[in-house]
């Protein structure tokens, strides 16, 4: 029996065509009820099309989106985020990130960590958002259906 599931398995290769990199990363990964999140940023997770460039709000708004969605996937809900880490290429959008997580986040009081940057993985990428839930008994109760149905094989993989 596997100790953690993958979610969303992908290789750096298709993701970043334009960078000589191969190497096997995945969206989430699940491990003894804590959910660990791949640092989301303004891109369509399914598509990798880059969304809102120049426009940190559109940015940030999808980063969450992603977060969101990852978590249902996982069994888990943002409601269950116990950290976030947020990395700015510049300082001056703070408030107008940290406003669209508030909008996301409210009453779920998680720690959070907030770093300024001096460039992402992609150079129209202005905000990452890094994310870590558990697992709660209410979230697993109305994921659980969901995510083995998208259990893939014996190693703990989700597509």
């Amino acid at each position: 029996m596997p100790t953690h599931v993958r979610i969303r398995p992908f290789n750096t290769k298709d993701t970043y065509p334009e960078q000589n990199l191969d190497n096997d990363l995945c969206q989430a990964v699940v491990a003894n009820g804590v959910v660990y999140l791949r640092g989301q940023v303004g891109q369509d997770v399914d598509t990798r099309e880059s969304v809102g460039i120049g426009d940190v709000e559109v940015q940030a708004e999808k980063a969450m989106a992603n977060i969101a969605m990852l978590l249902e996937e996982a069994g888990s809900s943002v409601a269950d985020i116990v950290k976030v880490v947020v990395y700015l290429v510049d300082p001056r959008y703070r408030e107008t990130v940290y406003r669209v997580m508030g909008r996301w986040l409210q009453g779920v009081y998680p720690v959070s960590t907030g770093l300024v940057v001096s460039a992402l993985a992609r150079p129209e990428w202005l905000v990452e958002i890094d994310a870590t839930a558990v697992i709660s008994t209410s979230s697993a109760a109305v994921n659980s259906g969901a995510v083995s149905e998208r259990r893939s094989n014996e190693e703990g993989t989700i597509q």
